[in-house]
C-alpha cells in the first residue's frame, strides 16, 4: 500500500471501498439491509373479525394482514435501495402463524439478499362498536311511520334497506352500527349508535321517497362539559309514491317529484304541473297505486279514442287517449273508480 493511497479503515485493505471508507467485507459485516422482531402482536375481535391495526379497528384479509405487519414492523437501512420482499407463511396453531421472508436490495452499490422469519401472535381483543352494540350503546332512533294509509310489509323493508346500503357506501366508521329494531304499533323503529348516520338516512329517505322528518333531543347526561344527547327523527313516509295517481282537489294527479317541502304534481287529463306542500296533501287519496298499471297494446285505435282487450275478463273495452299519446305506442291505463284511465307519460314509466 502506498502512502496516501485510501485504505480501509477498519482492516486497512485497499480500494473500492464503500460507505465511510470500508472494504465490501467490513461494509457487509457491519451493515444489514433489514431489521425485523422476533415477534410481533396483533388483535382481532371474536365477535366480528375486524382487525386492529394502527390504532383503528378494520376489515382485512389474513394475506393483506400479514404485508402490513411486515411493513409497519420492519426497519430498512437509511441508504437501502431497490427493495424486493418476498414473503409466505406457516401457520402454527389458531393464534401464532410464522412468516419467512426473503428481502433483496442494493446498500451503496452493494447487492444484499437476506432471510427472515418472524412470528405472528394473535389476541382477542372485543372493537369498540361491538363493546358499545354489547352494551345497548346508541345515540339516535329513527321512527318509519307513514302518512295517509297504512305501510305493508314490504315497503318497511324496502326503507330499511336503503340504511344498509347507505352504511356500505359511507367509509367505515366504529360508530355506524344498528342496536336494536323491530316493528311497534305504526310502524318501524330502527336504534342507531350515530346521530350523524340518523340524519343522512333521514335525509336520504326524504329525497327518495318523499316525506317529512320531525327531530326531537333529549339531554342525557354530561361528559367532559358538554352536554350528552340523544335524538329521535320521526320519518313520515306520504302514503303515495312517484308514478301513483291521486285525487286531489277533485282532480285526478300523478305524483311528479318530490320537493322540499311536498311534492310536484302533473294533471292526468291536460299538461299542467303544480307544486303542493305536504299540508296540501294531507286529503290527497290514491285511487291507483304504480304497480297496479296496466300497460298494453291497443287493438284499434284513433285520434281520440283506443280499444284494447281486457286482461280480466278478455272482453273488448275501449279508453280515451292520453293528451300526448303517440300513435302504434304502448297504452298505460289505470282503474279508477270501475272505469279505464290513460295516462299521460311520466318520468317513473320511463325508469320502469
Amino acid at each position: 500500500m502506498n502512502l496516501g493511497e485510501a485504505f480501509c479503515i477498519v482492516c486497512g485493505s485497499p480500494p473500492p471501498l464503500f460507505g465511510e471508507r470500508m472494504c465490501e467485507t467490513c461494509f457487509r459485516k457491519r451493515n444489514i439491509l433489514a431489521e425485523l422482531p422476533i415477534n410481533v402482536n396483533w388483535s382481532r375481535c371474536p365477535r366480528c373479525d375486524l382487525t386492529s391495526l394502527n390504532g383503528r379497528w378494520i376489515e382485512i384479509t389474513d394475506e393483506e394482514l400479514w404485508h402490513e405487519l411486515v411493513e409497519t414492523s420492519m426497519k430498512l437501512h437509511g441508504e437501502s435501495e431497490g427493495i424486493a420482499i418476498g414473503l409466505e407463511t406457516k401457520k402454527v396453531d389458531d393464534r401464532n402463524t410464522l412468516i419467512y421472508l426473503q428481502i433483496g436490495g442494493t446498500i451503496c452499490g452493494l447487492e444484499y439478499e437476506e432471510n427472515h422469519q418472524m412470528r405472528a401472535r394473535k389476541s382477542n381483543a372485543v372493537c369498540l362498536t361491538c363493546s358499545r352494540r354489547d352494551g345497548n350503546y346508541f345515540e339516535a332512533t329513527v321512527q318509519l311511520r307513514s302518512s295517509a294509509r297504512k305501510l305493508a310489509d314490504e315497503e318497511y323493508t324496502v326503507l330499511r334497506a336503503t340504511l344498509d346500503e347507505l352504511i356500505a357506501n359511507l367509509e367505515h366508521d366504529p360508530m355506524f352500527f344498528v342496536t336494536s329494531e323491530g316493528p311497534v304499533t305504526g310502524g318501524y323503529d330502527v336504534v342507531l349508535g350515530s346521530k350523524g348516520l340518523a340524519k343522512s338516512w333521514s335525509r336520504q329517505l326524504v329525497s327518495k321517497f318523499g316525506g317529512q322528518i320531525t327531530a326531537t333531543s333529549s339531554v342525557v347526561g354530561r361528559k367532559d362539559g358538554a352536554d350528552l344527547s340523544r335524538t329521535t327523527l320521526l320519518y313520515r313516509k306520504p302514503g303515495y309514491e312517484l308514478g301513483d295517481v291521486v285525487r286531489w282537489r277533485e282532480e285526478l294527479w300523478r305524483v311528479a317529484s318530490w320537493s322540499g317541502e311536498g311534492a310536484i304534481l302533473s294533471k292526468v287529463n291536460r299538461k299542467e304541473r303544480t307544486g303542493a306542500t305536504w299540508r296540501d296533501l294531507e286529503y290527497a287519496s290514491v285511487v291507483a297505486r304504480m304497480q297496479n298499471h296496466l300497460i298494453i297494446d291497443a287493438v284499434r285505435e284513433d285520434a281520440s279514442v283506443a280499444e284494447f282487450l281486457n286482461p280480466n275478463n278478455w272482453q273488448m273495452d275501449a279508453v280515451r287517449l292520453a293528451y300526448d299519446h303517440v300513435v302504434g305506442s304502448q297504452l298505460r291505463l289505470a282503474r279508477v273508480e270501475g272505469e279505464w284511465v290513460a295516462l299521460p307519460l311520466h318520468q317513473a314509466d320511463v325508469k320502469k
